[in-house]
């Protein structure tokens, strides 16, 4: 019996004999009927430029804690996260994480960066690789090598072993590790290896295992950010549908005198507690069972697209697509830059400056980030963007002449050097950096809403950090609020970390999902002409077979329940056979009939 969520029960009776060229494999025995009481929940949000974790007490599901603010930060940036960045000794070993990683890495001598190993943004290196291992490997900023693996497991570690000091210290009582529930977050359009190895990667660090898999759940991003906004005040959302959200979003605070409105930032980062509502917040008393709305969760590596219908009036959702997205979160905005300084100073010196000056590059990253939120539709006057030093003196050695000539000579017209020392860029030119992304966002959007399955939506809410961005509020309000409301949720940069720890409270919220693929099983059935290619046909025992079926369990696109099943009985093809090797295949083609097919 495989039991995977199927929206119906079939029991089907196949011969069948398992194909010759399998490898025999055992599957290791798992924990599958535990009856773990969980007291604590805790989710990571590991995020393309930015992770955290928040946790809640079982006892009082109604309080999400926030991590410990942490010290250090980019200028006008919450560091209720902190930077995607990890830094290992040269002996591979741990060193520091986040802001502390940054900093350090910064700090040392150039001659030692060639031993160290700095990472940073590499989440999307799961995305970028075709093929993901177990033995796949990623590039540090100064081109070594290290497994994938051990690198995740660092950064997982760090958090869990952070959370744990926390929760000791906050926690009144006694618990031990295993009361603790663990959820990770993941992109919903990445690749089924790459979950699998988020997961393989937590049990490395020491957040459950693979002999109690239970304690670990792997949450989709999207999904996360709509069980939050499920839980949203009305004073917590921002409807920008008739003209807000082009100059910086505001919020009406009903804890403010007069309702008076309050910025996002200051408000947002006086307290690390967020209290939840007991059942539905009021958002939901406008929507009625049966009633659509999209998420889109804009990040900073990916964007997710998801659509949920309300099932009931106690809020359980069902997925009415599958998830759907690609690679347009906001470092597409910092490639843009990047691409901009070549066409400036020449590829080939971004490249080797990049290779033997990796913490300067660091610290222009930086100081674009920080220029690049101030991008606004409306905003008319010129940025100052901060060159190192390493940088107009390496370019001087390396080119034989200054930034300042280069930029004179450049053909980019919008891009000038200051009197200040710095790159000087109109607002327009910033603006442009942001629109191929943008434009990508909107299509996607369009496209999703015009399927039929997913008509009549009545809200869009954009979470995720690069929802904060003026441009895209700007741009999403133009092309959709006459058609939906467009709602920015306060604190749109947490909300996949509030939802996760929301949906490891509550699993099974989400009731029905849309399966992103086919999935089934290569058997062998009785051969019959006319019907099966000569190609497949397989002799054994004097028995004519056709090799190569793929039994369908269930079809990409097709609604998948929670704890329905699909039942399959399969007969050993010979009397003495005492164990059959069973393979299940996935493909995204709804209608494949050989395990063989493209």
């Amino acid at each position: 019996m495989f039991r995977w969520g199927m929206p119906r029960k079939r029991r089907v009776r196949l011969d069948v004999l398992s194909h010759p060229s399998h490898p025999a494999c055992m599957a290791k025995p798992t924990i599958s009927d535990s009856k773990q009481a969980f007291s604590i929940v805790v989710a990571i949000d590991f995020g393309t430029t930015s992770s955290g974790y928040a946790y809640s007490f079982t006892r009082d599901p109604g309080t999400i804690y926030m991590m410990r603010m942490w010290e250090g930060g980019d200028p006008g940036v919450s560091n209720q996260k902190m930077p995607t960045a990890l830094l290992l000794s040269p002996d591979k070993s741990f060193h520091s994480m986040g802001y502390t990683a940054r900093d350090a890495y910064h700090d040392l001598e150039p001659r030692d960066t060639e031993n160290w190993f700095f990472f940073n943004n590499f989440k999307m290196k799961l995305q970028e690789n075709n093929v993901i291992t177990l033995e796949t490997e990623l590039e540090a900023a100064n081109g070594r090598m290290l497994r994938a693996l051990d690198i995740f497991a660092h950064a997982l570690r760090f958090f869990r072993e952070r959370a744990l000091q926390e929760l000791s210290e906050q926690s009144t009582v006694d618990f031990e590790p295993t009361e603790v529930r663990w959820v990770v977050t993941v992109p919903a359009i990445w690749k089924q290896s790459a979950k699998q190895f988020m997961r393989e990667a937590a049990y490395k660090a020491g957040i459950a295992s693979s002999q109690f898999p239970e304690q670990l759940l792997i949450a989709l991003e999207p999904e996360a950010a709509s069980i939050y906004c499920r839980k949203l005040r009305i004073s917590q959302l921002a409807d920008i549908s008739l003209g807000g959200g082009t100059g910086g979003t505001t919020f009406v605070d009903a804890n403010l005198p007069n309702g008076r409105k309050g910025s996002r930032r200051s408000r947002y980062a006086q307290s690390r507690m967020f209290l939840v509502e007991n059942s539905i917040g009021e958002i939901w008393s406008e929507l009625q069972t049966g009633d659509r709305y999209l998420v889109a969760d804009c990040g900073g590596g990916t964007v997710d697209l998801t659509v949920h219908q309300i099932e009931q009036p106690q809020g359980t959702l069902k997925e009415l697509h599958k998830a759907s997205g690609g690679v347009w979160g906001s470092l597409a905005i910092d490639q843009a830059f990047e691409e901009l300084l070549c066409r400036i100073f020449g590829a080939s010196f971004i490249a080797q400056f990049k290779r033997n000056r990796p913490a300067a590059w660091v610290d222009l990253t930086i100081a674009f980030e920080s220029r690049k939120r101030t991008a606004a539709p409306d905003r008319t006057n010129s940025l100052n963007i901060s060159l190192p030093f390493s940088f107009v003196d390496y370019y001087r050695k390396v080119c034989g002449h200054s930034v300042e000539t280069a930029l004179r000579k450049s053909t980019v017209e919008y891009v000038k050097w200051s009197s200040q020392g710095m790159l000087r860029m109109s607002a327009e030119a910033m603006n442009q950096l942001f629109q191929p992304t943008i434009e990508k966002i909107v299509m996607a959007i369009d496209n999703l809403l015009k399927k039929p399955g997913v008509s009549g939506i009545k809200f869009i809410f954009l979470v995720g950090g690069f929802a904060e961005s003026p441009l895209l509020q700007h741009a999403v309000q133009t092309a959709f609020s006459s058609r939906c409301r467009i709602v920015v949720p306060q604190g749109m940069a947490l909300a996949i970390l509030k939802g996760a720890v929301l949906f490891g409270l509550d699993p099974t919220v989400v009731r029905v999902r849309r399966s992103a693929f086919t999935y089934g099983v290569g058997v062998l059935n009785r051969f019959v002409n006319g019907k099966h290619p000569p190609e497949k046909l397989f002799l054994k025992d004097g028995e004519r077979w056709c090799t190569d079926i793929f039994d369908h369990f269930v079809s990409a696109e097709e609604s998948v329940a929670l704890g329905e099943a699909v039942v399959r009985s399969y007969n050993p093809a010979r009397a003495t056979q005492l164990r059959i090797i069973i393979h299940v295949y996935c493909t995204p083609t709804e209608r494949a009939q050989f395990i063989s097919d493209e």
